[in-house]
């Protein structure tokens, strides 16, 4: 984590020239960015063009003076920290100061450490209120903890990857299928990184409405488009100092893709409807289940953008790949469910497990989660049985059990298959030899990356269609 995550956006207005020119030197010095304006009008020209973390205001000024620029600040950004600074301070001052949304009162003339203690504040107070926002939208998403449950190769293999990986700065693409845990593992990467104490603020790209899209990112300020009554901090910015984790990358369209770049680039950020930028601190951990390097070669993703979240590559192995965690992975949802909800604290039958093993669990670790939840509604508050699986999951065993299933055994000579459940059955076995690796099975079965998905994606709904 940078010093930059210390950096505030300061208003500073006085008429009094010498001032305004200390200020201009010293607060930049003191590592903030600064507006200096000389009286209230050119203040709230500064206020309706851009945002401020603090604003530090002389009230006694000719024409409009601070109590107006207060006012307008308070109706347009609430977030804003007011400091009172005036040579004219009494206690009924202040009092009023306090009372119309100021948060200090600094008396003329102040010594500059007197400022930098001030603004120390508001840098601990915006911290603080940006984790409340994170931790909120965390809470609204019902999180468990952070380990990635399991004993196998596949799942150790990436519990390495990140326990090496959290303590860098670098960006990190999380991939695999939907429901493998991609944010599981960005969570991880931040409770083990020196970001912990910090926001983390999950953002899920293709659950955006289109329209809103780049206000919910970037932000935007008061009257930058119909509807935008206040200024408005956007998720990147409400991560600061902490990880921010971009599900379904591939999502984004182009032009967001390009403004996403361009703050991964500089690390600058601008509000909708502002001018000027200011620095956010974050660490970026992307994920998608999409193949972002077709969609490069395609056009639909932008390279540059690739390259750019891409610096480390992990990839969440499919609950197939790992089905001998999926015992481990059943009792550690019940227990996890037991812990939130007050549901039993149940076990699962022999006969149950192994109609959990033999499920395909095309939605992976989440639909695990689906499974118990409603197992553990419909069960005795003791045992898991068969009966109070879903038909989905007794189905879809009862299916594989059978003779002439295609569901994806190995092929026997006494086993007659067609020629394209043979083909199958030597993909997904080269998918297991390299652990969900699509493009080193690709190569080793001689076929394109983009044929062997289609492959995939052809046998799965039609196996899903019965």
């Amino acid at each position: 984590m940078s010093d930059a995550t210390n950096r505030l956006r300061v208003l500073f207005v006085d008429d009094e020239a010498m001032i305004r020119e200390v200020m201009r030197i010293e607060l930049p010095r003191m590592g903030h960015d600064v507006t200096v304006c000389d009286g209230g009008q050119t203040a709230l020209d500064a206020i309706e063009n851009g945002a401020f973390d603090a604003a530090i205001i002389d009230l006694r000024m000719p024409g409009i003076d601070g109590w107006q620029v207060v006012d307008q600040l308070r109706q347009v950004s609430p977030e804003t920290q007011i400091i009172i600074h005036t040579a004219h301070g009494n206690l009924d001052e202040a009092v009023t100061a306090l009372r119309r949304g100021a948060s200090d009162f600094l008396q003329k003339p102040c010594k500059l450490v007197d400022i930098a203690t001030v603004l120390q504040r508001v840098t601990e107070k915006r911290t603080l209120t940006n984790r409340t926002i994170a931790l909120e939208k965390r809470l609204q998403a019902v999180e468990g903890d952070a380990r990635l449950v399991g004993e196998t190769k596949p799942i150790k293999r990436v519990r390495n990857l990140i326990e090496r990986i959290a303590p860098t700065e670098s960006n990190v693409l999380v991939l695999g299928e939907t429901g493998t845990g991609k944010e599981l593992a960005a969570r991880s990467i931040h409770e083990q990184s020196l970001r912990s104490t910090m926001p983390f603020v999950a953002v899920n790209c293709g659950a955006l409405p289109e329209q809103l899209v780049e206000s919910e990112l970037f932000g935007h300020r008061k009257g930058a488009f119909t509807g935008a009554d206040s200024h408005r901090k956007g998720l990147i910015e409400v991560a600061h100092g902490g990880t921010l984790f971009l599900d379904e990358l591939g999502e984004l369209d182009k032009n967001i893709q390009v403004k996403l770049l361009r703050f991964l680039e500089s690390g600058e950020l601008r509000r909708i409807g502002e001018n000027d930028a200011f620095h956010v601190d974050v660490r970026v951990v992307c994920a998608t289940n999409r193949p972002l390097q077709e969609m490069v070669d395609e056009g639909s993703f932008r390279q540059d953008l690739y390259f750019r979240v891409n610096t480390f590559e992990i990839r969440l192995p499919s609950l197939r790949e790992r089905a001998d965690d999926l015992p481990l992975l059943a009792e550690h949802l019940i227990a996890r469910l037991h812990s939130k909800r007050g549901t039993p604290q149940a076990k699962l039958a022999k006969t149950t497990i192994k109609l959990l093993e033999e499920h395909t669990w095309k939605g992976n670790v989440r639909e695990l989660a689906n499974t118990i939840e409603y197992a553990l509604t419909l069960c005795d508050g003791q045992t898991i049985l068969p009966d109070d699986l879903p038909d989905s999951v007794t189905k879809s065993a009862a299916k594989a059990a059978s003779p002439n299933s295609t569901g994806g055994d190995i092929w026997r000579p006494d086993q007659p298959k067609s020629l394209r459940d043979i083909e199958m059955d030597v993909i997904y076995r080269t998918l297991d030899k390299y652990h969900g690796d699509k493009p080193r099975a690709a190569a080793e079965l001689g076929i394109a990356l983009k044929t062997l998905y289609n492959k995939l994606n052809q046998y799965e709904a039609r196996s899903a269609a019965g």
